[in-house]
């Protein structure tokens, strides 16, 4: 049964230019001790999917409408008391830049233990003791001393640790990351998805990974929404993501991964830009950058559909399934070529 389930989720903003439709219809599941990782560019709406369900739009300019039960609870129509309950304790929240998370002023025990006492009528002493034990979860080396540390006295490695620590420290059911590994070396990197993959073993936590990085999704996820333009374009468990993909964007992200094989100094690129969510092209919002551009493409809004003798996999894409599956598997071919 899933931990989360989202319907139809739809977010927009108000702005001087006009209505922002950042979040257009998307729907998801996630289970407990599993990994769903949305990916696509910045600007196409992943981080205002999670802020959403999160319930951390700002009321006065976003408008939101759709289901996200949460353990059988609607985050979408849930009181602002009811989320503060939530966030924290059974729904956390790793953000992309530590140092603007969090409180410069505040040592790192202060913050941990607030986090803590916010959810739990416990002690200081018993907040300060388990604000350790998550320090020693993450790798924080001597968190004795380091936990009356201020976040300027952490690297940037260190830091997300901590933001880890946090968002673990009550043991919530559903972990979201944003974009956690993203100003990190790639050595940093990889021990921060190992941290990851480790908690979510010992804690049975389900996350949704919030990225850019098709490389960070094959290390972590176990199923895939790939999303443009405020709408999911293509989702499946990863490994058909990246063995038998069934969309041009998809094929134009993994296109663009870096390859040790070619000899070249440039990327592969698609081509143009994302569109403005202000005015979205009609039909298939791709279809401006899209190789495989058809006249339907241009009247025609394609809707998820299932991938034939592939459960679980869909693709909004008017293409034919035979071309969809030639040219998956061609991109596939080359992607295994490289890697081997």
């Amino acid at each position: 049964m899933a931990l989360l389930e989202v319907r139809d989720l739809r977010t927009s903003f108000r702005t001087d230019d006009g209505i922002v439709q950042a979040v257009d219809g998307v729907s998801f599941s996630v289970e407990l001790g599993k990994t769903l990782g949305i990916v696509g560019e910045s600007g196409c709406g992943k981080s205002v999917t999670c802020l959403t369900i999160m319930g951390l739009n700002n009321p006065r300019s976003s408008m939101s409408s759709g289901q996200a039960e949460f353990d059988g609870e609607d985050l979408i129509t849930a009181s602002k008391q009811r989320l503060r309950e939530l966030r924290g304790s059974k729904v956390a929240m790793i953000f992309q830049d530590p140092m603007t998370s969090l409180n410069p002023v505040k040592s790192i025990g202060w913050q941990l233990g607030e986090a803590v006492l916010l959810h739990n009528d416990i002690s200081k002493k018993e907040a300060r003791k388990r604000s350790l034990q998550a320090l020693t979860e993450v790798g924080i080396p001597r968190p004795e001393r380091r936990i009356d540390d201020y976040p300027h006295q952490f690297s940037g490695g260190m830091r997300q640790r901590v933001m880890i620590a946090m968002a673990m420290v009550n043991e919530p059911a559903l972990l979201i990351a944003d974009e956690p590994t993203t100003a990190l070396d790639v050595t940093t990197q990889a021990q921060i998805l190992d941290l990851m993959r480790k908690l979510q073993e010992d804690h049975g936590a389900a996350i949704i990974m919030i990225t850019h990085d098709l490389g960070v999704v094959a290390e972590i996820a176990d199923d895939v929404a790939v999303m443009y333009a405020g709408k999911f374009v293509e989702e499946g468990m990863v490994d058909r993501i990246y063995t038998a993909p069934r969309h041009p964007y998809t094929w134009g992200l993994l296109g663009s991964l870096p390859r040790v094989d070619l000899e070249t100094d440039r990327l592969a690129q698609i081509p143009g830009q994302p569109p403005s969510l202000l005015s979205p092209p009609p039909g298939c919002r791709f279809h401006p950058r899209c190789p495989y551009v058809m006249e339907q493409c241009v009247r025609v809004v394609p809707e998820l559909q299932g991938v034939r003798d592939d459960p679980g996999h869909r693709a909004a894409c008017l293409l034919d399934e035979e071309t969809k599956a030639r040219e998956g598997q061609r991109l596939a071919d080359e992607l295994l070529a490289g890697a081997s």
